[in-house]
């Protein structure tokens, strides 16, 4: 198994054994799909053939995450981590670790356990009075009692202005510090991930009608930021008006219908809102023949229809609040981003998902999604892969725009009508009619009603980081 490991997670363990050697807690930061999972299972290996160790104990935010553990782990040691008689150890969501009781706990006391921590800025303080139900529970009962931590995250930092627990940080800046980082740069050098290509659909001249009684204004919009900015129309109402899931989709479709001639198995994930945003979209898709799976937090068997989707060769996959984070689908290349959450943290994780690569012939990724200021921000921030190690963020500071090294990749946006024509947009692309159509968002909108109207032409920015 060794011989297969890649060269930053055979770094990433020696620097891991020599930072144990004077004191127990490493934290390593992986950029999602480089494949902590595995370089954690062959840590614990490493230290269980030194005689470190004797149990390994593992803890993560979902029950997808925590089987994907077992798995891995199962794998690469040889023996269960289920916790049952012979297993090497067990592992559990976090939730779990508020109904284990002391007899569980005390196993730290009489054996050497190396405990896991994934994803673990969801684990918040450094003291009790500061700290999540999460983090409460590794200060009283992990972190002065386990032989060893690794804690690993792929976007290590908060957007509220907790510290991330068993982290250190520096002073007086508060920069996270770091054992081991694995940025998206080195791990697209290394093809370890994919390049992602993120394209922003704006949209050049948005038509707003509000009418107030008898009375009705007009105004006209040169870009959705202007709309979001100057008007009472929401980015969720955007969300859900069907010319710009149907645009968007275009997008995605023509994209992985490309993709899939090279690699047949190729999918795309479109990230939904709600339940009934997810089922808008997934009517919209099968307008289109194609065939997708629904996946969900309230779906009973939620797990068995993601492993189902990954097993086959289905095209696409609309999910709400399940794939942005630690699950794996490798053969995920292209995703629609339709959630109404825009933070720094969630957009990178479900950037992630689509960045493992599995071969020779899947180099890139593809991210399509409205131009909207704050995302428009983020997706620019990608090609820095975190600048700056701050891991806890009152407020993300944006820069104005893209440092010299990511403008040559980022084209103006009237100059890139004529971008990738194969991928279903060419220049003027019309919505349905030659015409303008007035498309109603009244079901959304309180008084006044409003109805919103895109031109014909559309244009798209593109922001590659190679």
């Amino acid at each position: 198994m060794t011989r297969s490991l890649r060269d930053w997670q055979l770094s990433c363990i020696d620097t891991a054994l020599e930072h144990f050697t004077s004191t127990p807690h490493f934290f390593c930061q992986a950029t999602p799909g480089a494949g902590k999972t595995r370089m954690a299972a062959e840590l614990a290996s490493r230290l269980l053939k030194q005689g470190k160790i004797d149990l390994v104990m593992c803890f993560a935010p979902s029950c997808q995450v925590v089987d994907g553990f077992r798995s891995t782990f199962s794998e690469v040691l040889g023996r269960r981590l289920d916790g049952q008689i012979g297993a090497v150890g067990t592992a559990f969501t976090y939730q779990a670790m508020e109904y284990r009781d002391e007899g569980f706990w005390q196993l730290l006391d009489d054996y050497r356990v190396l405990v896991v921590f994934d994803e673990i800025h969801h684990c918040a303080g450094h003291d009790p009075l500061l700290s999540n139900a999460w983090g409460q529970q590794i200060l009283h009962r992990i972190q002065d009692r386990a032989a060893f931590t690794l804690a690993l995250s792929g976007t290590p930092w908060r957007s509220d202005d907790r510290a991330i627990v068993l982290a250190r940080y520096s002073t007086p800046e508060g920069h996270l510090i770091c054992d081991y980082r694995y940025g998206l740069k080195e791990a697209i050098a290394d093809a370890v991930c994919r390049s992602p290509r993120i394209v922003l659909l704006d949209n050049q001249k948005v038509k707003l009608t509000e009418e107030m009684g008898p009375e009705s204004t007009v105004r006209m919009f040169p870009s959705i930021a202007k709309l979001l900015g100057e008007s009472p129309v929401t980015y969720e109402e955007l969300l859900r008006h069907d010319d710009v899931i149907n645009q968007l989709l275009d997008l995605g479709c023509s994209k992985l219908n490309e993709l899939r001639q090279i690699k047949p198995d190729a999918a795309g994930l479109v990230v939904a809102t709600d339940i009934e945003h997810a089922h808008q979209i997934a009517r919209a898709l099968e307008s289109r023949g194609g065939v997708c799976s629904i996946v969900t937090n309230k779906i009973p068997d939620a797990q068995q229809v993601i492993n189902a989707f990954r097993q086959s060769a289905s095209p696409w996959i609309v999910a709400v609040g399940m794939i942005s984070e630690g699950t794996d689908i490798p053969r995920l290349q292209v995703c629609c981003y339709l959630s109404r959450i825009r933070t720094e943290l969630h957009y990178r994780q479900v950037l992630g998902r689509v960045l493992r690569r599995t071969g020779e012939s899947d180099d890139q990724a593809w991210l399509f999604m409205l131009a909207e200021p704050t995302l428009q921000c983020l997706a620019e921030r990608i090609a820095d892969d975190l600048p700056e190690d701050l891991a806890v963020l009152n407020e993300v500071q944006m820069p104005a725009s893209t440092s010299g090294s990511t403008q040559s990749s980022i084209e103006a946006a009237d100059n890139i009508n004529n971008l990738d024509n194969s991928i279903g947009c060419g220049k003027e692309q019309a919505i349905g009619a030659a015409t303008t159509n007035i498309i109603s968002l009244e079901s959304f909108a309180v008084e006044p009603g409003y109805q919103v109207s895109f031109s014909q032409h559309y244009r798209q920015q593109l922001l590659a980081c190679f």
